[in-house]
């Protein structure tokens, strides 16, 4: 999407951390927020419930925001935390702590909401992989697996549902006026749950019939794919997780056919890709691509086998979240 960014509009970016384990993944992040062409007017970072850390990140991020998540422990409270902390920002961005930015990454997520129907951006999170690097079986309609942008995405500027977690961008009114992020869903720790974004852009949406999203393909991040996340056992569990987290979304949802983005993906996109590797791989004898098949297929799977699963939990999804937005922030 082209376009200049709105220099009129305040700026914060909100990053949430939650292990020493990541510090140097932190610092990375934080520090490609430094050479930005629009520099964000405030950075935040939330730190979910780890003294060490918090003491790390406030000792070593003096011209930073850093505050600890007031509320429930996981990342939907932890955004929560940030969104009030942003001050009076007309726009909160959103990184994730083990994804660097590129230099135009503020400037082009920025950009879209000079249009005053968007109320979300999406930017675009690329792979980068820790060694021993991506394996031939890993499909790139599943990249969403691992955090980062998949093919099936719309061109530039197309109209999205939700945004990618990893790099998003919205209104702060349209959060506050949608009620935060929902304590229920979202990852806690290292857990495998998701779709807080998909969430909370369907309340975003419905509170306002004329809102937008939109994806900047240009405004791109390079988010980390540590070793252990490339492998089967966990691209199976983060599937599985997807699955049961996108059930709770349609409990909180009834009514309307919120997933129908889902089942036209799973329909179009995952079936083509599916067949296209199939054939390739017994026609030319490719075990990459036969792989990718038998992959692809179990992806389905363990995601169908996770929204069942998740269709049997608790009803508990329409907690609102426990750190309530405010009109305005106010650490400084």
């Amino acid at each position: 999407m082209t376009g200049e960014a709105r220099r009129d509009l305040t700026i914060t970016v909100v990053i949430c951390c939650f292990t020493l384990d990541r510090w140097d993944d932190l610092v990375t992040a934080r520090m490609s927020l430094a050479s930005q062409t629009r520099a964000p007017d405030r950075v935040v970072v939330v730190v979910d419930h780890d003294a060490a850390l918090l003491a790390a990140a406030r000792s070593r991020f003096a011209d930073t925001v850093v505050v600890a998540n007031t509320g429930t422990r996981g990342l939907s409270d932890a955004r929560n935390t940030g969104v009030n902390a942003a001050g009076d920002a007309d726009v909160v961005l959103f990184l994730d702590d083990d994804a660097a930015a590129e230099p135009e990454w503020v400037e082009r997520m920025t950009a879209p909401f000079a249009d005053p129907a968007v109320a979300g951006v999406s930017g675009f999170a690329v792979p980068r992989w820790d060694a021993p690097g991506r394996p031939s079986w890993f499909p790139e309609e599943f990249l969403w697996v691992i955090g980062c942008s998949h093919r099936g995405l719309p061109a530039d500027g197309g109209l999205l549902r939700n945004p990618i977690g990893s790099a998003m961008a919205f209104r702060r009114t349209a959060l506050r006026d949608a009620g935060g992020f929902a304590v229920s869903l979202g990852r806690v720790g290292r857990s495998a749950g998701g779709c807080e974004e998909t969430e909370l852009s369907l309340r975003v949406l419905e509170a306002d019939p004329s809102a937008t999203i939109r994806l900047a393909a240009g405004a791109r991040v390079h988010h980390r794919v540590r070793a252990d996340r490339q492998t089967i056992r966990y691209f199976v569990r983060r599937c599985v997780g997807e699955g049961i987290s996108k059930a709770g979304v349609e409990r909180r949802h009834r009514g309307g056919d919120v997933l129908r983005t889902e089942r036209a993906f799973a329909r179009t996109t995952l079936l083509t890709a599916w067949w296209r590797a199939l054939r390739r791989g017994v026609v030319r004898l490719d075990r990459a691509s036969l792989a990718r098949a038998a992959v692809i297929a179990m992806g389905l799977a363990a995601t169908g086998a996770g929204f069942v699963l998740g269709r049997f939990r608790a009803e508990d999804d329409v907690a609102p979240p426990s750190v309530p937005l405010a009109s305005a922030g106010v650490p400084s």
